[in-house]
């Protein structure tokens, strides 16, 4: 029998002969939308804007050789309704589909080119634009616009490894999805049409470790180019996994680097355990058709006087309870495929898709939830079930609903004799995944006939080679020399996605504030609020140059910049000026530093005649306790071991 638990540590990715492609998606900072000539910006809020509003519903077309989409099937079979909001500065009909794209974007082709000829890719003879089918509403079309621009090319990680880069693309972002409301979803269109590049790497890369490096060093590529966009959801990953044996599996919407590499252990670990549940069905012989061939079998009445309070509140509602037996199944529901999720999970993810239910309950997991022993043993006698080798599913919903989930968990339950299903997957912030939807097919693309193609010529590659970022190592040598930062820190700022704010701070206020300063602001004190649970995205560009331009004009200590951060953090609308106040920050003049510490080194004067230089420690720790947080740390240190080596120097001359 499978261990129940699934231990994490156990598994190497190389023995499960991991592989891993990814796809690096990044908006672009041009001026206009690919298609149309509306600014590239995102309103800050809901309201407050002139707001255009319809509503569409879409449906999956039939491609060039009649074949449908699998992917756009099962979007449009949720039956939903899509309600957009068009804010006017940023929308035009271009985005609301009720007038023909415009030619595409020449500075969003030159910037994808430049990175193409970085990444030592080859670029096309002429960029010709394809449509992708969508139909999650997240297009008012019905399909994505994408282009490719190069083939091929390399990136090398920082282990040395060199991973193959198989197509650089440029694409229109779609809307983002601002709520759902009963069968609407809204979206709201000013992020739809941002120009993306998306580089799609070969799937070598073979260890978590090896996929956090390649994304990494393709976003650092990126935001040496200073022509992408920064913070969240302007940079996103998504990635193609399998293992031995698997099947590749996409999984989308990585946006967090640092959770890239449990995301990519945890899945190869999920096809793992699901190809020994694949083999303990076969052991046990089970097989296809006694899954497909099971019916639905109403079980109401074994929970007329229930106690669960979740098929109460179906029942109430004129909803059944539907179950469904599966042969040979037994133990393995509750057997965990990645940590905290079983496969019971994976049903329930299908049932929750396909059906539109909340859940369900499988006999692995009960007695539990209000349901008791007896009820469990009626749901054997009714289904005919054996106690020892069979488990049984049931959902409490409306009959139409239950009938479609328990459908979905038969075919679900069918899929696990052959292994891995193919699947599109969405990143948990946990490191696990979730069924997205099926994987899309052939029938998904196809040609833009309002788009005219563009011609790859010598003069926009020229013209795109004046826009190639420099080499890493370069920048890193020049951060260096230019900003006399040590190897160390010049080596994190690099990564940091705030690296142009650095040099633009270093070089408006590096003569009153040290670059290695700034640049700690970025790599130490943002990184450590983080850690501490703060939302350091709620920091603000401007937040940062008030910070560094108060530290400038001496009205900001620097021991008092991470409760500064902090308070923007939480109140991202406020400005420095607003924290120092509500903090009660205030800046004490040096000559009062000098008094101050006079009269502790005097009150400590035989100690310090006894030990010197050794004393420092002790007078800096009761000057920072009257002046923290009101004078630069490093100010208070230089005082305070001048006043000591003047003590020690009366010493030896008397």
């Amino acid at each position: 029998m499978i261990e129940k638990r699934v231990d994490p540590a156990k598994y190497d990715p190389r023995e499960l002969g991991l592989k891993v492609g990814l796809e690096i998606h990044q908006q672009l900072d041009t001026r206009h939308k690919l298609f149309c000539g509306c600014p590239t910006e995102l309103i800050h809020e809901e309201t407050g804007h002139e707001v255009d509003e319809f509503i569409r519903q879409l449906r999956p077309t039939r491609s060039e050789l009649g074949e449908v989409d699998i992917a756009a099937l099962f979007e449009w079979r949720k039956g939903r309704l899509y309600h957009y909001h068009a804010p006017r500065e940023s929308v035009c009909l271009v985005e609301a589909d009720e007038e023909p794209p415009h030619e595409l974007n020449r500075e969003a082709l030159l910037i994808g080119l430049a990175v193409a000829l970085a990444l030592k890719s080859s670029p096309v003879d002429e960029v010709y634009v394809m449509r992708k089918i969508v139909i999650d509403g997240s297009n008012t079309t019905g399909f994505q616009r994408t282009a490719i621009i190069s083939l091929g090319g390399e990136i090398e990680i920082p282990s040395g490894k060199k991973i193959g880069i198989q197509t650089i693309a440029i694409e229109e972002d779609a809307a983002r999805k601002i709520r759902e409301e009963g069968r609407y979803t809204h979206y709201m269109l000013d992020r739809l049409g941002i120009p993306l590049i998306e580089i799609s790497t070969a799937p070598d890369i073979e260890t978590p470790e090896e996929a956090y490096e390649a994304a990494l060093t393709i976003g650092q590529l990126l935001r040496l180019t200073k022509k992408v966009k920064r913070g969240i959801g302007t940079i996103r990953q998504d990635l193609n996994v399998s293992i031995r044996g698997g099947v590749k599996t996409e999984i989308k919407g990585v946006q967090r680097l640092d959770l890239l590499p449990k995301i990519v252990l945890y899945e190869a670990i999920r096809q793992k355990r699901l190809l020994e549940i694949r083999d303990e069905l076969r052991n046990r012989g089970v097989k296809e058709e006694d899954i497909v061939g099971q019916g639905i079998v109403d079980v109401t009445h074994v929970f007329k006087n229930t106690r669960s309070k979740v098929i109460k509140r179906a029942l109430r509602s004129g909803g059944k309870v539907l179950a469904v037996k599966l042969p040979g199944f037994a133990g393995l529901l509750g057997v965990e495929v990645q940590p905290g999720r079983r496969f019971g999970t994976e049903l329930a993810d299908y049932a929750r898709f396909w059906g539109g239910v909340g859940g369900l309950f499988h006999t692995d997991e009960l007695p539990n939830y209000g349901i008791s022993q007896d009820e469990v043993d009626k749901l054997y006698e009714a289904l005919n079930a054996d106690r020892e080798r069979d488990a049984i599913v049931i959902v409490a919903d409306r009959e139409d609903n239950a009938r479609k989930a328990l459908k979905a968990v038969l075919e679900r339950a069918a899929c696990a004799l052959h292994g891995v299903p193919k699947e599109t997957r969405a990143a948990r912030d946990d490191g696990t995944t979730r069924f997205m939807r099926p994987q899309p097919g052939s029938a998904r693309m196809y040609p833009e006939t309002d788009i005219p193609p563009i011609e790859v010529t010598d003069e926009l590659l020229d013209e795109a080679r004046k826009l190639v970022p420099p080499k890493p190592q370069e920048k890193l040598e020049t951060l260096i020399k230019r900003y006399r930062l040590s190897p160390e820190l010049a080596k994190q700022i690099i990564r940091d996605v705030r690296l142009d704010l650095f040099e633009e701070l270093a070089e408006k206020y590096g003569s009153k504030v040290s670059p290695s300063y700034i640049a700690s602001i970025f790599t130490n004190i943002i990184r450590s609020l983080s850690r501490e649970g703060i939302n350091v995205e709620n920091i603000h560009d401007y937040h940062i140059e008030e910070v560094v331009a108060a530290i400038a004009k001496g009205e900001l200590p620097k021991d008092a910049v991470p409760d500064v951060l902090t308070y923007l953090a939480k109140n991202p609308d406020k400005h420095v000026e607003d924290a120092v106040k509500e903090l009660g920050i205030t800046v004490i003049d040096k000559q009062v530093v000098e008094k101050i510490v006079s009269e502790i080194v005097n009150e400590l004067k035989d100690e310090i005649r006894e030990k010197g230089l050794r004393a420092m420690n002790k007078v800096m720790g009761r000057a920072m306790a009257e002046l923290r947080g009101k004078v630069d740390g490093r100010t208070v240190a230089e005082i305070v071991r001048r006043k000591i080596t003047e003590i020690i120097n009366e010493n030896k001359t008397g």
